[in-house]
């Protein structure tokens, strides 16, 4: 009996090893990179969730201000009413991801010409000390200016970008096409996972003061930054190894290159690889609708439903958890298929409903619950595939012939269109709230996933018909052997 146990297991250990790598070989290198990278973005995005979780406190500390009594005495309030102020709170978050998708293309372009580990360790330096100034310093020194926020909190996403394409180079260059699928689903958790500990952090820390949320936060950012100066390392090549081949066909080539850096790819040129525009435009409307509910979801638990802000900022980890297994299973899902559209497309078709199920959600925490994770796997987890996985396929594209570099560039491109209309959203969001209600502003988020799927329709058309093709080829050519119309010297050949 324990040796039937041994051997289930035994099995079962092998298939989870085959699903994980797809084939590969892994050394203790695959598995320091993966920590490190995930570690570090998901410390990015902990200071990043720090704002969304903090923006009741904002209102209650700048509507209790007489005057700027800091900087201009005489200004008579800072803002007029709570509207006003949750406007700028939703200006600040879009000024964030305007900063933000420019500072991704340019950091693309840098990832392909630079090591990416620097510049990888710059931008969290600079990063922890953007978002110390923003939210610690202001409150400390009582530096309540509207220009001072403004300019920090987009110098602070400007900063903030170098890490997204810096880390899917870095893990698309230890992870193949075989198991990109899985790993990077999984991997892809790593922004999620620091949505929930900055979450988690601001509602311990936050009755001490929210400045204390955005200092530990920062701190834990800084000290970050030098664990990815020593102990990352960037590609294969850079200590000796192969790079894991895209196709067999390359795996010749890619040994005897294995200490040669590839040429990077000009950025016009990165635009027009097959499936660029095309992701890119669905990751625009995906990414609105993905980060309205980062930055805006504790907000509205509190605003609609009337429940404590520390409460609706742990009941919003949720959403991520959605996201988290969500991208895992359709990592593994697409590897299986060898390809990614189909699964894509069809989880937006289901966010649709299961955005306006969400609308629809009564004052019960339970059923709340409930609902956002539905939500989050289907919103949250096709963004995590496309912003990881699909951007490292497209980055890898067969078209350069591993003879370029265009992983980094590409995944700016894609993060950085899709934080354009990001950007547009947190404009929108407080607008359409005040102006109309909640349930407009999911509404347009449904609409948003609409228009994620006619931009991915066409692709899908293409891979499907690619597809019917591939297979009609391959019965023709069995027909013809099976009534000896196909010369055996030809039938060798073709196999």
């Amino acid at each position: 009996m324990n040796n039937g146990r041994e051997e289930r297991s035994g099995r079962c250990g092998r298939w989870v090893k085959r699903v994980l790598t797809g084939g590969e070989s892994w050394t203790h290198h695959h598995l320091s990179v993966f920590l490190l990278t995930f570690s570090s973005y998901a410390l990015f995005h902990a200071t990043r969730k720090t704002m969304s979780t903090v923006k009741s406190s904002f209102i209650d500390q700048w509507m209790a201000l007489p005057s700027n009594s800091s900087l201009l005495p005489s200004r008579p309030a800072f803002f007029a009413d709570r509207q006003d102020a949750s406007a700028f709170l939703g200006l600040l978050d879009g000024a964030f991801l305007g900063a933000y998708a420019v500072g991704l293309f340019i950091s693309g372009i840098l990832g392909d010409r630079f090591e990416p580990r620097l510049v990888l360790t710059l931008g969290m330096w600079t990063s922890a000390l953007m978002t110390f100034l923003f939210g610690t310093l202001t409150e400390w020194m009582s530096i309540y200016s509207k220009p001072f926020y403004m300019i920090t909190w987009m110098l602070s996403g400007l900063v903030q970008s170098s890490g997204w394409p810096m880390e899917v180079c870095i893990m698309g260059n230890w992870f193949g096409h075989g198991s990109r699928g899985a790993v990077l689903g999984l991997w892809s958790a790593c922004a999620s996972v620091g949505n929930i500990i900055g979450t988690l952090l601001a509602a311990h820390f936050l009755h001490f003061g929210y400045e204390y949320t955005f200092l530990v936060n920062s701190s834990l950012l800084f000290a970050g930054g030098f664990v990815i100066l020593f102990g990352m390392v960037s590609a294969p090549r850079d200590i000796g190894l192969a790079d894991p081949a895209e196709t067999k066909d390359e795996q010749d080539r890619v040994i005897e290159a294995v200490t040669e850096r590839p040429k990077p790819i000009s950025f016009l040129r990165a635009w027009l690889l097959p499936g660029v525009i095309a992701y890119s435009l669905a990751y625009a409307c995906l990414k609105l609708v993905n980060y309205s509910f980062f930055f805006w979801l504790p907000y509205y638990l509190q605003n609609n439903f009337g429940w404590e802000e520390s409460v609706a900022d742990q009941l919003s980890v949720w959403y991520d958890w959605g996201g988290i297994v969500a991208g895992f299973l359709g990592g593994i899902l697409t590897d299986h298929l060898s390809s990614r559209t189909p699964v894509v497309v069809c989880m937006l078709a289901i966010s649709t409903a299961a955005l306006f199920g969400y609308s629809k959600s009564p004052n019960d925490m339970t059923v709340n619950v409930v609902l956002m994770a539905i939500t989050g796997f289907f919103v949250g987890g096709p963004a995590n595939l496309i912003s990881s996985a699909i951007s490292a396929d497209l980055g890898k594209a067969p078209e350069l012939h591993g003879s370029a570099e265009a992983l980094s560039t590409v995944t700016g491109i894609v993060d950085g269109t899709g934080s354009v209309g990001a950007a547009l959203g947190q404009i929108l969001v407080p607008l359409v709230q005040d102006w109309f209600s909640w349930k407009a502003v999911f509404y347009m988020f449904i609409f948003m996933m609409f228009g994620a799927c006619a931009c991915l329709t066409p692709l899908l058309v293409k891979e499907a018909r690619q597809r019917r093709n591939v297979g009609y080829s391959q019965v023709s050519i069995d027909d013809e052997a099976a009534v000896g119309l196909l010369d055996p010297a030809d039938d060798e050949e073709i196999t």
